[in-house]
């Protein structure tokens, strides 16, 4: 008793230790059906309360030959067996698959799906799942990971949502899983632990206030491109709408100060031209990201991508060891992204 009170932090410790080892010991896996090897049961604090009072009333109907006390002991017995019974079947022969996990940002909650399936005509009630990895549970200390309860129809399927925080960019896997239930009496606790093999991409976390875009880059052939463009009319970047034209490129503040002359429903509607009358080619370059550390130019790289991409702007990506060529597309902004956080 003394050793313990010594080390507070050490129970703590111990049982990190021992969700580490109990992990270590389940084989990752997207899928899991759980089974009799799977699957385990102890008494909950109401369930060892319900075998107290079984042991007490059983002592008495003895010492006072109770027929009643027998038949109510043995009654209430029978029950607890037959919870335990359901219980176990509750979990067991349960599916869960996990839905692919979609990138986040670090810091910010992510979340991911996982679809439990059951097979069986009977309905499953009362199934929860939280996080069981100790690594995540010690980086949230404050609070503790929540439950997300679920009912799963019989040969139907129920889709939970899972959220954890990820403390830092990268490659991550996900974290151990545990679902469990209590259902129907609430005085066994049937639980298991899955440990997931899928991986999520974690962006590095915008800056929140980051300086201006850089300055543009000239392009090679810049002038003649100017020249061209003074031809046509269409200078500034700026030019009317044409059909298929992104409608994050149009410039509504110009739009709303128009009368709307012409014809056709986009009629007055300006455009930045990123196609062509951008005469700088915007490179977002590591070395101009300030003079910080390394995640900090990361992170200010980061929301100068999501600054570009919101403007519609044409815009490239030099890192140490990478350069990925100027685009404005979706999947160019993700390819940026994860370069970010691979980096």
């Amino acid at each position: 008793m003394t050793a313990v009170l010594q080390s507070p932090d050490r129970p703590a410790g111990w049982r990190a230790r021992l969700h580490d080892w109990f992990e270590q010991r389940q084989a990752p896996s997207d899928t899991l059906t759980l089974a009799q090897r799977n699957v385990y049961i102890l008494p909950t604090r109401a369930g060892w309360l319900l075998a107290t009072t079984l042991v007490v009333m059983l002592v008495a109907s003895i010492n006072y030959q109770l027929n009643l006390g027998y038949l109510l002991t043995f009654l209430l017995a029978g029950c607890a067996l037959v919870g335990m019974h359901v219980c176990h079947a509750t979990l067991r022969g349960l599916a869960m698959n996990l839905v692919a996990a979609r990138a986040h940002f670090a810091g910010s909650t992510a979340t991911f799906d996982i679809k439990l399936t059951n097979l069986r005509k009977q309905p499953r009630y009362g199934i929860g799942m939280r996080i069981h990895d100790a690594a995540v549970r010690r980086a949230e200390r404050e609070r503790e990971p929540q439950w997300v309860w679920a009912d799963v129809p019989g040969e139907g399927s129920t889709t939970l949502q899972i959220a954890f925080t990820p403390g830092r960019r990268g490659l991550q896997r996900l974290p151990t899983l545990t679902a469990e239930t209590r259902f129907p009496l609430g005085t066994f606790r049937v639980w298991t632990v899955w440990r997931t093999a899928s991986q999520v991409v974690i962006y590095p976390a915008p800056e929140k206030t980051p300086p201006p875009l850089p300055a543009g880059e000239p392009r090679p052939s810049g002038l003649a491109g100017l020249a061209r463009l003074q031809s046509a009319g269409e200078t500034d970047g700026v030019r009317s709408y044409r059909r298929g034209d992104p409608m994050k490129l149009v410039m509504w503040k110009k739009a709303a100060k128009t009368d709307g002359h012409g014809s056709g429903d986009h009629a007055g509607l300006l455009v930045r031209d990123t196609q062509h009358a951008q005469q700088h080619a915007l490179w977002l370059d590591f070395a101009a990201a300030g003079s910080g550390r390394t995640e900090h130019r990361l992170s200010r790289l980061c929301a100068w991508v999501l600054q570009a991409d919101k403007l519609g702007l044409t815009y490239g990506l030099r890192l140490p060891a990478r350069e990925i060529a100027p685009g404005n597309t979706e999947a160019h902004k993700r390819q940026c992204l994860e370069a970010l956080a691979l980096c």
